[in-house]
């Protein structure tokens, strides 16, 4: 195990010869040397809860993509892929190995990609231990015999969160950056606490190399049913359910968040979970709320300094609080990682409007046109500046780590739906009964699951389905465990004493979001593709 394989190591083919450097020390260790350094705290049950400063979320505006000859016409440039000259880059890496020569960094050296067919090596080097911590639970661990032929591996993250840049002379947008060279193998997170960024910066890496290799990459969870080995996948975006939704004690969890789907079936980018915890509570979510333990890494959860008690309902820092663990702390995980061809795709969003169905049956179509619109709601806290729920477009449910263009991730789709006959479900896991601008509530997580189960149980094999021309999608008029008004979103904004007419007008100019970002985003999808979406009333 990498516990037993620690040690020093030399990196001086960097530049920082002059670094004490610690390879792939043990959590145990790891996490004396984030108390020594006053990084953290233990909690009540031994986790080390951490606090992020200023950066609690993901700050897109801080992202870049080195825009060298080798990739510039295989990256879609926008607002999402900036690009960064090649010098910009080399002087912040630059910039980075001066910062960090001479300092006690830590190294982990871990896989991303539980499919050794298409793993790649990544060395991150760290100056902070907690950080080293939450890559350590984040990437898959690498065996003993691994760790003997890793090398310098494949990609080198450098990570410094107190290199604080300078805008003026270091030519990015403020004291942070998140830099990517796929052309050098290359990639900088500078100036930001927020470990999220080293997780997304390895998953956008991933995202532009693996379609090369016939790999689809996917912003989704996955589990299989213990009995069957029947798989499903859960796309959608942070705080829409798939980490909620995929750790089912009735199915093995493959993984929470990036997979790879192969000719071989689908495996798990990851060795670990990054799961919201804000209001978690043992009785909703018990899987995650018992790998709150030692080893775990909780980022900006309130906790009581007496009892060392976590408030998770407290958001007084941010709603995006976090909790990373390794993916054994939860219950019936997939040893391996990997699991067969799906039979079930869902693809999950929270609509911030409340009018789209709770549970909708997808044609092949249909699918399609939601995978490259990916509408959702970016929730409080998972972004700098987002305060409350905002509805917005974000193309394969990942658009911010999807550096090629979308139709080069749908066209892929596309081919393993039509080969393997896969199912596919929308699931809205936001509000009911009205808009979050209007005081409704989120669709209670008991319904939720009711609908997923249904789904995942061969339950919906029978039963009777209404079009709804809106949204032009199917929708089961009864499933079991889930009041049969639930599935009408009228139905719902009626017995919350709002009108059929506020209904309408609701869904309605949801619909017509859809096809404008559909006009100006994917005009030169099929046909076929388009007139599958929805379609508000003249």
């Amino acid at each position: 195990m990498t516990s037993s394989a620690a040690s020093s190591l030399d990196l001086g083919y960097l530049g920082l010869g002059t670094a004490t450097v610690h390879r792939n020390l043990a959590p145990a260790p790891l996490i004396e040397q984030a108390l020594r350094r006053e990084e953290g705290m233990l909690s009540d049950t031994g986790a080390l809860v951490v606090a992020t400063g200023a950066r609690t979320g993901r700050s897109p505006h801080d992202r870049f993509i080195v825009d060298s000859p080798a990739v510039h016409d295989s990256v879609a440039w926008g607002p999402v892929n900036c690009p960064m000259t090649q010098a910009v880059f080399d002087a912040l890496w630059d910039k980075a190995l001066r910062y960090l020569d001479g300092r006690e960094l830590f190294v982990f050296d871990g896989l991303a990609g539980a499919d050794r067919a298409h793993a790649k090596r990544i060395r991150v080097v760290n100056e902070s231990p907690a950080q080293n911590l939450f890559i350590h639970q984040l990437l898959v661990r690498p065996t003993a015999a691994e760790l003997e032929t890793f090398g310098q591996g494949d990609y080198t993250l450098l990570a410094a969160p107190y290199l604080l840049l300078d805008p003026a002379v270091d030519g990015t947008n403020s004291e942070a950056a998140v830099a990517l060279d796929f052309a050098s193998r290359r990639i900088l997170v500078a100036g930001t606490q927020y470990s999220g960024e080293i997780k997304k910066a390895i998953f956008t890496t991933l995202n532009y190399v693996l379609p090369d290799e016939g790999v689809l990459p996917m912003h989704c969870s996955a589990n299989s049913d213990l009995h069957s080995g029947s798989v499903a996948v859960f796309f959608g975006l942070s705080g829409t359910g798939k980490t909620t939704l995929s750790a089912d004690p009735a199915r093995g969890i493959i993984g929470d968040d990036e997979h790879g789907w192969s000719d071989a079936g689908v495996f798990n980018f990851e060795g670990g979970c990054y799961a919201k915890c804000i209001d978690l509570t043992e009785a909703s979510e018990p899987e995650i709320f018992r790998a709150v333990r030692f080893g775990s890494v909780v980022e900006n959860v309130v906790v009581d300094p007496a009892t060392r008690t976590p408030d998770y309902a407290d958001g007084s820092i941010t709603d995006n609080t976090r909790v990373a663990y390794p993916i054994d702390f939860i219950p019936n995980a997939v040893e391996s990682g990997t699991g067969r061809t799906p039979d079930v795709v869902l693809f999950l969003t929270a609509d911030a409007f409340g009018v789209l169905p709770p549970l909708s049956r997808l044609s092949p179509e249909a699918a399609m046109y939601h995978f490259v619109t990916g509408f959702t709601s970016k929730l409080a806290g998972t972004e700098v500046g987002v305060t409350r729920p905002e509805p917005t477009f974000s193309s394969l449910f990942g658009e911010p780590f999807m550096p090629r263009p979308a139709h080069v991730y749908a066209d892929m789709l596309g081919q393993r739906l039509r080969e393997c006959g896969t199912t596919v479900y929308l699931v809205n896991t936001g509000w009911s009964g009205g808009g979050a601008a209007e005081g409704a509530e989120r669709m209670k997580l008991a319904y939720t699951r009711a609908m997923v189960s249904a789904v995942l149980n061969d339950q919906l094999d029978d039963a009777s389905w209404r079009h709804d021309d809106v949204f032009n999608v199917d929708v089961p008029t009864r499933l079991p465990g889930c009041p049969a008004e639930i599935l009408d979103p009228l139905a719902c904004w009626q017995a919350n004493g709002r009108s059929a007419e506020e209904y309408a007008e609701a869904a309605d100019h949801l619909a017509s979001l859809f096809q404008q970002n559909f006009a100006k985003k994917h005009a030169d999808l099929p046909t076929e593709i388009a007139e599958a979406g929805p379609r508000p009333r003249d």
